[in-house]
């Protein structure tokens, strides 16, 4: 399926900048393993050592937050966009 990945700034520089990428998945496992192939090392920012999504990213399909959904086994219908969305946190 190719679906269309936002890509946040901070991970832009493996990209070549660009703000919005084409992948391949059915799922988002399948999707970040496309996005590592054709842009060496975001995987290891999006993912850890286990393979599971780091706790400080956030990534959507479409409006749905995978972690509310099937995880990494969410599915990725054509068409679908995807946003990694690094969490953000402070306070006064």
């Amino acid at each position: 399926m190719s679906v269309s990945v936002r890509i946040p700034t901070i991970l832009r520089t493996y990209t070549g900048g660009q703000a919005e990428v084409p992948a391949e998945g059915a799922t988002v496992a399948e999707v970040i393993a496309d996005l590592e192939r054709h842009h060496t090392g975001i995987s290891a920012r999006v993912l850890d050592d286990d393979g599971k999504l780091r706790r400080f990213v956030n990534l959507y399909v479409n409006d749905d937050d995978i972690r509310f959904e099937q995880g990494l086994d969410t599915a990725t219908p054509d068409g679908t966009g995807i946003s990694i969305i690094p969490a953000v946190a402070g306070g006064c």
